[in-house]
């Protein structure tokens, strides 16, 4: 296959499983992709990542580009030698950042300007500068520069959202050059179906446009702007109409979602990709995804619990250790604590991921969705 190829391996009803190559080699979809900010999982090493079968490994653009600086991490020899992870990567552009920083940052139709979390200076990028950056820091996969709205938002912000994505959409195309990374365009609307079908529209006519100047197309294409304040179920009222409109012939990446049960659900509706802090954030606060639903691990109940954390689990925190002894490092605040759970919890989604590609490949994936449902792992609120 060469670079960037994506094929589809097989359908059951909406869902997919797709195999997409990559300078760092082939990644399997449905898959869940463990967030690296900083160049690091947090509490997880590189050779861990592998044991757990991890693929796709998420960094951040805006925190790599304050520190250590794009320069450091591009005369490492980029972010997988950085790292030393020598799978897939992609970095998220930090527009996430401008919706979470908004009250030190100012958008025009140009790009952002933002205020350091780390020195507080003064920072701007124009969708070229973040093509730079994003280039320099050499993941497999970048992301265009683009704004997310919050929830609520009054409709004309979200309009205007979309307008500001889809300018910087065409910038970042044109810009995106590095032969060994493919560019995802993101798409944008808040909750307004038909703004996310015009987000659509537009993302695909500046494709279109670029090729037929000679230039290049989207990779792939990232969902973003959900899971920013509202419930699930306002976001399923969506998401899949949304995620079917997309070419079928590349990546759906639903950015930021993480939570086991919404993943199952969101595969269904036609989603390949996810990435969130979730699994690695609730660990070091002591909490743990298990067949039978969210383990708060500082309950009492667990004690004098000689049990594994979850029996129906293979990963080496499940085959090593009792759910007693993690509540004593829980309790004690000592960082074991949070690196067990974090193990366990991206081994729980990890191979959930795999189970619906499994499930997809037969063309049984209504049967899995329906029995993760009714299961006690469906509680994982």
């Amino acid at each position: 296959m060469a670079l960037f190829d994506c094929t589809c391996d097989g359908k059951s009803g909406n869902a997919r499983a797709l195999t997409f190559t990559t300078a760092h080699g082939d990644f399997h979809t449905p898959m869940f992709m463990p967030v690296g900010t900083s160049a690091t999982v947090k509490g997880i090493t590189p050779p861990q990542l592998r044991e757990l079968k991890s693929q796709v490994v998420l960094a951040n653009t805006y925190h790599l580009s304050q520190r250590p600086g794009e320069d450091v991490v591009a005369q490492a020899g980029g972010v997988h030698k950085f790292m030393n992870y020598d799978g897939p990567m992609l970095t998220d552009s930090g527009g996430f950042q401008i919706f979470s920083l908004a009250d030190t940052r100012k958008l025009d139709d140009d790009g952002v300007t933002f205020r350091s979390i780390y020195d507080g200076s003064y920072v701007r990028w124009t969708p070229e500068e973040n093509m730079r950056i994003q280039e320099a820091l050499g993941a497999d996969i970048a992301m265009q520069l683009d704004q997310c709205p919050p929830y609520p938002a009054t409709r004309e912000f979200v309009e205007r959202a979309v307008n500001l994505s889809a300018m910087w959409a065409r910038r970042c195309l044109a810009a995106h050059k590095r032969p060994d990374q493919t560019l995802f365009g993101i798409v944008q609307g808040g909750m307004n179906l038909d703004l996310r079908l015009e987000s659509i529209r537009r993302l695909r006519e500046i494709e279109d446009e670029s090729l037929v100047a000679g230039g290049r197309r989207f990779g792939g294409f990232g969902i973003g702007g959900y899971s920013v304040g509202e419930d699930h179920e306002t976001m399923f009222e969506t998401l899949g109409q949304v995620a079917r409109a997309l070419p079928d012939d590349r990546p759906r990446y639903l950015m930021g979602v993480g939570n086991p049960t919404t993943l199952v659900r969101a595969v269904g509706e036609g989603v390949d990709m996810f990435d969130c802090v979730l699994p690695t954030r609730t660990a070091r606060m002591g909490t743990a995804f298990s067949s039978q639903g969210r383990m708060n691990m500082r309950n009492a109940k667990y004690t004098r619990d000689f049990t594994p954390l979850d029996p129906e689990c293979t990963c080496p925190t499940c085959q090593n250790h009792t759910r007693a002894y993690i509540r004593h490092l829980v309790k004690q605040d000592e960082m074991l604590g949070g690196i067990l759970l974090s193990i366990h919890n991206l081994h729980y989604l990890l191979d959930l991921m795999r189970r619906a590609r499994e499930a997809v490949l037969a063309d049984a994936y209504a049967e899995f969705e329906a029995e993760w449902m009714a299961s006690p792992a469906a509680k994982d609120y």
